[in-house]
Order: structure tokens, then C-alpha cells, then sequence
């Protein structure tokens, strides 16, 4: 059994706040949705006048991947409803799918330079990555198999969170300048290796 999946029947604390996080971020990324761009994000004002259509295909499929995310690592829901995680999941993983392409659009044509475009499409890369494959296992029946990349497509979701949390901080110390393209690698690299270290197997001590 992973670390992971003892701690999450020992405590219930990672489960509460991953609740919490996913949906405020979910909440004020609605920002986007209510406000002129200028005044949510200034520095996605550019993707708005140059390639709308991409901004809004990642922005809207984001948030409902976060607000989704709780649903899916819900054990209760999962036993009671299997119908309905299995088609949770098909939306979490459509959404990640548009949200993604979308995002690596962006990533590309962003005007952060090389190293942040850089960070940001290997994030959409490894997000789709992750989760196509996790729906894979799923639909083979690797439940066990399935459930390990699904933490992984998680800890890459949850990089919209590490964002808005690292990204005021970065700025603080460095400027917008160097702490934007550190952010782009900084809001999912930590995410990924963190899950890894969960997953990784642990060994039990044999009888004599």
C-alpha cells in the first residue's frame, strides 16, 4: 500500500483541504468569466486580443477540472455511485483534454519569453499525458493502476493552485519579470515529485 493511501484513511485533513483549495481557486478563477480581462488578468490581456478562442477553451475547462477534482478522490461517492465517478471522470477528463490543447496554445505564443513557454507547455503536455492514460487504465479495469495516475493528473490540476499561491510570493522577491517564467515551472514541477514521493512503495518488515 502507497503512503499515500494510509494517510488518507488515517486523516482526514488532506481530503478537506484539497476541497477547499480546488474550489476557491475554481471561484475566483470565475473572474475571468465576470470581468474584462484588463482588469482580472492584465498580463493575459494579449491572449484575449490575439487568440480568444484559446484563452477561454483553457480558462472554462480549467475550473471545472478543479471544481470537479474533490468529486473524483471522494471515497464515499466512488462506493455509492459508481455510475456517477465514472462519469465525473469522463468530464474531468474531456475538460483537462480542451483545457490542455488550449494551454499549450497559450504556453507557445505566450510573451514571458522561452523558459516560461517552455514550463507552461510541458505542464499542458504531462496534464493531458497523465490523465488520457489514467482514463486508459480505467477503462481497462486497472483500477489500482488507474488510481496512481490519477494522482499524478492531480498534482498537475492542483498546479492551478500552486500558481496563485507562489506567484505574489516570486513577484515580491524578484519582479513580475523573473517571477512569472520561475512560476511557470515552480506551480507544477514541486506538485509532481510530491506525488511521486507518495507513490512510491513502501516495504514492510517480514516475521523472522
Amino acid at each position: 500500500m502507497s503512503t499515500l493511501s494510509a494517510t488518507l484513511k488515517t486523516a482526514r485533513w488532506p481530503t478537506i483541504a484539497l476541497w477547499v483549495l480546488t474550489i476557491l481557486v475554481a471561484l475566483v478563477s470565475l473572474r475571468y468569466l465576470l470581468q474584462p480581462i484588463e482588469i482580472a488578468n492584465p498580463g493575459m490581456a494579449h491572449h484575449q486580443a490575439n487568440r480568444p478562442i484559446a484563452l477561454f477553451s483553457h480558462i472554462v475547462p480549467a475550473i471545472i477540472a478543479l471544481a470537479l477534482l474533490p468529486l473524483q478522490f471522494s471515497h464515499r461517492l466512488r462506493k455509492a455511485w459508481l455510475g456517477l465517478h465514472r462519469w465525473v471522470g469522463r468530464l474531468y477528463g474531456l475538460s483537462i483534454l480542451i483545457g490542455g490543447v488550449a494551454g499549450f496554445s497559450l504556453a507557445l505564443n505566450t510573451d514571458a519569453g522561452t523558459f516560461a513557454a517552455t514550463g507552461f507547455a510541458l505542464l499542458a503536455v504531462f496534464w493531458i499525458g497523465t490523465t488520457a492514460y489514467a482514463v486508459y487504465l480505467a477503462m481497462q479495469k486497472r483500477i489500482a493502476e488507474h488510481r496512481r495516475w490519477m494522482i499524478r493528473s492531480a498534482a498537475l490540476t492542483l498546479a492551478a493552485v500552486s500558481l496563485r499561491i507562489e506567484l505574489p510570493i516570486l513577484i515580491a522577491l524578484f519582479g513580475f519579470e523573473t517571477g512569472y517564467p520561475m512560476v511557470a515551472w515552480l506551480c507544477w514541477v514541486p506538485n509532481l515529485l510530491i506525488a511521486e514521493w507518495l507513490l512510491r512503495p513502501t516495504t514492510t518488515a517480514q516475521p523472522a
